[in-house]
């Protein structure tokens, strides 16, 4: 059987999640990046919502990265998730609210001036404390490392790329939430999902933004965009 094809882009949050399951699961795989701002014409077909990432696996195609994370997972021994039902449930809730996350930190950094940029920056701030009361740590669930951690895993390396521009006061302050943070990036699940110069490019993307912190981007150090390469 050929391997699973991933179709990726080098920045999207979406891929890493599914990246991630294929690390944990050691599932042989091929990996292509494309430009989506270019999309190739074979792409265009393959893609019925033209977005990544999608898989090609045993003759079929399968697209949004929840799908086939859940896919990997239940094709391999073991699981990523709970054996508990509700506890299962739970986690895919916070799953969704985790993708919801995601489009608020989209809106952070498409924040077009400085109001609309602290509206946008306390309502992100009031979503990472929501999650806070829930995590049992070190992990989410506690000492095993489930599906749900890399999915946050991908929320909190955007926070790693703007803590280089200026202190946010994202994070609650919260020692769970720090502790599940810093348990989460240690995995080299999570740590190895994006290409190699992850941080650099997305710090040029947040500085071609026409956006309050596009400007901020652009105005930090010199020495930033190096900087923000380290692991």
């Amino acid at each position: 059987m050929t391997d699973p094809h991933l179709i990726s882009h080098h920045l999207c949050p979406y891929v890493q999640r599914a990246v991630i399951v294929l690390s944990e699961k050691d599932i042989a795989h091929k990996r292509s990046y494309i430009d989506l701002s270019d999309k190739p014409d074979w792409f265009r077909a393959l893609s019925p919502l033209g977005r990544v990432p999608v898989l090609e696996t045993g003759g079929a195609v399968l697209f949004e990265s929840q799908v086939i994370a859940e896919y990997l997972d239940e094709i391999t021994p073991g699981s990523l998730h709970p054996d508990d039902p509700l506890e299962k449930a739970r986690h895919r809730a916070w799953i969704e609210y985790a993708s919801a996350t995601l489009a608020e930190i989209a809106g952070f950094y498409n924040a077009p001036d400085a109001a609309t940029f602290e509206s946008r920056r306390q309502a992100l701030r009031d979503r990472l404390a929501r999650v806070a009361p829930e995590v049992q740590g070190p992990f989410f669930a506690g000492e095993r490392f489930h599906m749900i951690d890399g999915v946050w895993g991908t929320v909190f390396r955007y926070l790693d790329t703007f803590e280089t521009l200026g202190t946010f006061d994202l994070m609650p302050e919260d020692e769970g939430m720090a502790r599940w943070r810093a348990a989460v990036a240690a995995r080299p699940s999570v740590r190895n999902a994006p290409p190699e110069g992850y941080p650099a490019r997305l710090l040029a993307f947040l500085r071609a933004r026409l956006s309050y912190l596009g400007e901020l981007a652009r105005s930090a150090e010199p020495n930033t965009l190096q900087e923000a390469t380290i692991p």
